[in-house]
């Protein structure tokens, strides 16, 4: 079911308020006031253009868009466009050719047609105005959404606040897994060089403890590797590898490297806190 336009005569746009002035309505400009030819375009402010006019007018009588009744709704139109002329507004031409253009639907909706075939049904002269009318609705719903969005020094300012930061390097840590893998290349060079003498020897840990301190003693740090002499055989390389990691458990010293892959070095835990 179409709905019907209101045919009452539409209120002269131009000859609502136009201003107040101390709470007193402003219907009509004194005839002796000089305004510039640029000055009266904020009153089409309200309309972008003539889509956005047409969809006004829909929307107010509350129309179907994909029904429209061309008559009163060409009649509406017309009757902006005549109140803008006697207003001796600049009308763009925009506005003409929509005029014409609903002129011309409406004389095609009310000339008799020639029958047809019924499967071969005269389209209908409205669509194209219909498919531009809901393309220019979407467009528009999309460019408020997209205005209602913070904008910047509209809704809110870029702060920017300075922080001081105080860059520590930090070198990498030294995992069991990189501590296992320089023992195993140890031990095979171990085995390439150990003797054939067999002979029983008493190894203690804390001995080994203190002469990997006293060797610590003398320099500040030491390549890993160097606290291992591979032709005391495997039984002492496996009483020192035991004894730095006793030491590093108890933090008498600490086992770093510059970067991965880099060689491992070993220095005291005290000569350590004091570089830090």
């Amino acid at each position: 079911m179409t709905a019907d336009l209101d045919l009452a005569p539409l209120a002269d746009p131009l000859d609502a308020i136009i201003g107040r002035m101390y709470g007193q309505p402003i219907f009509d400009l004194p005839k002796d006031l000089y305004i510039p030819p640029d000055a009266m375009e904020v009153i089409l402010e309200a309309f972008e253009g003539p889509l956005d006019l047409l969809l006004y007018l829909i929307r107010k009588a509350n129309i179907n868009v994909l029904d429209i009744p061309m008559a009163p709704l060409t009649a509406q139109y017309l009757e902006y466009v005549e109140a803008m002329r006697k207003h001796n507004l600049e009308l763009a031409a925009d506005y003409l050719l929509m005029a014409a253009t609903l002129l011309e639907i409406k004389s095609r909706l009310l000339l008799p047609r020639p029958p047809r075939p019924e499967e071969d049904e005269e389209p209908d002269p409205r669509a194209e105005l219909v498919r531009r009318l809901l393309e220019y609705e979407q467009v528009k719903l999309a460019s408020m959404r997209l205005d209602a969005l913070p904008r910047v020094e509209r809704d809110f300012e870029w702060v920017g606040v300075f922080v001081a930061e105080k860059v520590v390097e930090r070198l990498p840590e030294v995992s069991l897994h990189d501590l296992q893998l320089a023992w195993l290349k140890i031990a095979r060079q171990a085995r390439l060089k150990r003797h054939h003498t067999i002979q029983r020897e008493e190894m203690s840990v804390r001995e080994h403890m203190t002469l990997i301190l006293r060797r610590l003693r003398d320099d500040s740090f030491v390549v890993f590797e160097s606290l291992f002499d591979p032709k005391l055989g495997v039984a002492s390389l496996v009483v020192s590898f035991l004894a730095t990691l006793e030491l590093v458990k108890e933090r008498l010293v600490v086992v770093t490297q510059n970067e991965a892959f880099a060689p491992i070095y070993v220095k005291r835990a005290d000569s350590a806190a004091g570089d830090a």
